[in-house]
Order: structure tokens, then sequence, then C-alpha cells
């Protein structure tokens, strides 16, 4: 039996996602952020108080991330990349830049922060079908995103080690590694998923990636210190959909896991919950855009 859960496995509140996404632990205000995509949904779990807020945004969005500036989140969406001011009744959105001219007849999937500051996402087909998406990196004062790869159908993972970034098509049941300072298709190192669909993906400190296996009702956790993925154990869930996790807590040693409830015939109790398990690991710390 694995001894990298500490707790059992429970689900945070009643809250049932059609297509969790894109947790996000901000540590100033010790709050976790995530979003349902296909509900036009960011939610917020504040742990102090057992409590999670929910509001809907008027755009389909796939992540809200953190900046340098307390309380503004960079909200990644189909209309562009906006700065949302996270202040109750004066709460607003603002255009930072907008979505890809090249990306007709996609939405945003992936998204996450760089060590640099900058922000990474991804682009995938609306029937995620079609191998039409891409890969961009915006960073303030850049004109629009620029786009790193084409050709990619369901993307998912960021995850920064090193001089290594690592992503995954779900769709093809592959993880993929490059050059930490932006992907170069030309210099990819190409693994398979060991057979299971590779969703969104949590890193620990001591280079560990944790992958939410979309179908396969577990997480995955591989060792990625020496450059490819060494597949370490399976870790079964209460959900049949887990999309992705992310640490936080005080000491970023506890797991939060998100989930969907899409398409599935006969939903369980906790499919499309925000989960949570204490863990042995300590996560690796989120990064900030950088404003200027």
């Amino acid at each position: 039996m694995s001894d990298f859960f500490t707790s059992p496995v429970h689900a945070i509140g009643d809250y049932r996602a059609a297509l969790g996404e894109t947790p996000v632990w901000c540590s100033r205000s010790q709050s976790l952020l995530w979003v349902d995509i296909l509900r036009h949904r960011l939610l917020r779990y504040w742990p102090g108080r057992q409590h999670i807020e929910q509001r809907r945004l008027d755009c389909l969005f796939s992540g809200v991330l953190l900046t340098e500036r307390e309380e503004l989140f960079l909200v990644v969406s189909q209309q562009g990349m906006l700065l949302y001011r996270y202040d109750g009744d004066n709460a607003r959105l603002e255009m930072l830049c907008p979505y890809p001219a090249d990306a007709a007849g996609t939405r945003p999937n992936e998204a996450a922060i760089a060590p640099d500051g900058s922000l990474w996402f991804s682009t995938m087909d609306l029937e995620e079908e079609r191998p039409i998406g891409g890969w961009y990196r915006f960073a303030a004062g850049d004109a629009g995103p620029r786009k790193m790869m084409g050709h990619v159908t369901i993307p998912n993972t960021l995850a920064w080690y090193g001089d290594i970034v690592w992503f995954a098509d779900s769709a093809e049941k592959r993880f993929y590694a490059s050059d930490a300072a932006a992907i170069n298709p030309d210099r990819l190192r190409v693994f398979d998923a060991d057979g299971l669909t590779p969703d969104g993906s949590a890193l620990t400190s001591a280079g560990e990636l944790i992958n939410a296996r979309f179908g396969h009702a577990c997480l995955s956790r591989y060792a990625i210190g020496d450059g490819w993925p060494a597949l370490l154990e399976h870790l079964p869930l209460p959900v049949r959909q887990p999309s992705c996790c992310a640490f936080g807590g005080p000491g970023r040693n506890e797991l939060f896991i998100t989930s969907a409830g899409k398409n599935l015939d006969s939903p369980g109790e906790f499919d499309g919950a925000l989960l949570h398990v204490a863990t042995r690991a300590t996560g690796a710390p989120q990064h900030r855009f950088r404003l200027e």
C-alpha cells in the first residue's frame, strides 16, 4: 500500500463540476481557486471558513492564475487574456491581450505561469477531435501571444523542473519534454503515458510529477528528475474523471484534485467534486504573472 497519501481522500463541499480544472493555491490568502470550464464558473475555497465561493464570468475560460498583485488574477479566456480584480461588488475584468488570431475553432485549455513570470497556455478543438490546438507564450509588454507549437489535439499539463518543461497530449496518451525557456518542436522528447490518459499535473519540490488520469479514477506519480518520466505508482481516487491537481495548505503538503462529471451517464457521488488529501510530499511553489 502506498504511503504517499497520509489521510483519507475526501470531497470538499457539495459543488459538482461539469469540467473542473486548473486548481491554483494562493499562499497570500490561503485559498484555492479553480474553474468549471463548461459552466463558466470561478470557484474559490477558503479552508479557514470551510466555504466555497462561486462567481460566473461572461466568457469561456480555462484558468484563473496568480499575478504579482494581491487579489488581481489572470483569466485565460476565449475572449483573450483578462485581468480580474477580485474585489467583491467591485470585481471587474480588463483586457490584457486578445485571443490568438490563428486559433479559430478552439478554446483555451491548459494554463500556467512559468518561472520567468510569463503565461503559457494551450488551445484545443472545441469538439476535442481535430489536431488544431497549439501552445502559446505571453509576457507583459508583448503585442500578443506567441505560438510555440501547433498540431496538438488535447494539450494538458505544464510543469517546469530544472531546464525542462513537461507537457502532454491527452488524445495521444503521451508526455513531452522540451527546453524550459520555450517549447521547441524540433527538440522534443516524447514518452508514452503507460496507456492511460494524462490530464493536468502538480509538481513536488523533489521532482515528482503527480498526474491526473482522466477516465481512469487515479493519479499517477512519476519521478522526472533524471529527464524522463519513471512511473512510481498509481494512486486510486473516488472519481472517474480526475482532471488536475495542485499542492496547497500552509505547508504545501495538501493535494487538491479537480474532477469532471461531463459525459457520465450515471455520475457517482463524488464525480465533479473538488477532492482533498494530505501527502508526505511538499509541492513546488506557484509562480506569479509579471505585470511589468
